[in-house]
């Protein structure tokens, strides 16, 4: 396993425990994850690794920037994207974040149908609105999946 490839693991993993059990993505997951994609690239390939490393996480920050804006995004989910574009580069974030996005639509649709059933079965009427859903699982599988295919 490549240096790149254990802390996506190890970081990703992390960020989608702290999201699913408290609805989160520490400043600690997100910035050990940004400061590693700096380490790693600048170790293998010097002044172009960390320039690729902070070309990546300005374009991971610039991707999701908007949907915060707009309220449809927290801060952390940001950070962490912002913390995957250091360690992946500017060319596989944008690859990430497609991926990301397909996989948060497939949560979205998923979790609307089961908040239906339960609606349905429980004789209440549905709500204006359903809960946010954790979106740090669908960055990591973008991520994972983005550095795998760019093997």
């Amino acid at each position: 396993m490549t240096a790149v490839g254990f802390v996506a693991l190890t970081a990703g993993a992390a960020a989608v425990v702290e999201d699913l059990a408290r609805r989160r993505v520490s400043n600690w997951t997100s910035g050990v994850l940004l400061l590693s994609g700096f380490a790693v690239n600048g170790v293998q390939k010097g002044w172009h690794g960390a320039l690729a490393a902070a070309g990546g996480a300005a374009v991971g920050f610039m991707l999701f920037a908007v949907f915060y804006f707009l309220h449809g995004m927290g801060g952390g989910d940001i950070k962490l994207m912002t913390g995957f574009g250091s360690l992946l580069g500017p060319g596989t974030i944008l690859c990430a974040a497609w991926i990301a996005a397909v996989a948060g639509g497939m949560m979205a649709a998923a979790s609307a149908v089961v908040l239906t059933m339960r609606q349905a079965s429980s004789g209440n009427r549905p709500a204006a609105r359903a809960d946010a859903i954790p979106y740090a699982p669908a960055i990591v599988a973008g991520a994972w999946l983005a550095e795998i295919a760019r093997g």
